[in-house]
């Protein structure tokens, strides 16, 4: 699984707008409004790293409202929460 945080900066206007589309995009996670200089942090997780560009470069950066995007993809996970979800992928509990 590769997880990348995705830092948005959208029109001012559109912040809830461009949230609700970006949850619902296929491959995203979460998405978290947030202080600062950023106005959104979408959580995308993939299998494959060709598939970020679907997500992040396809669709997100494409939803109405959204300015510029910075991708962080994530090395390694060390919470508990993140290293749970990655050893039970593909079990049913």
């Amino acid at each position: 699984m590769i997880t990348a945080f995705v830092l948005i900066k959208t029109d001012a206007t559109r912040i809830p707008e461009s949230a609700q589309q970006i949850s619902e995009l296929d491959g995203i996670s979460e998405v978290y409004s947030v202080t600062g200089e950023w106005d959104l942090i979408a959580i995308a997780r993939v299998r494959e790293h060709d598939e970020l560009a679907d997500v992040i470069a396809d669709k997100l950066s494409k939803v109405a409202g959204v300015v510029s995007t910075t991708t962080q993809i994530s090395f390694r996970a060390y919470s508990q929460h993140d290293l749970d979800a990655a050893f039970s992928l593909g079990f049913d509990h």
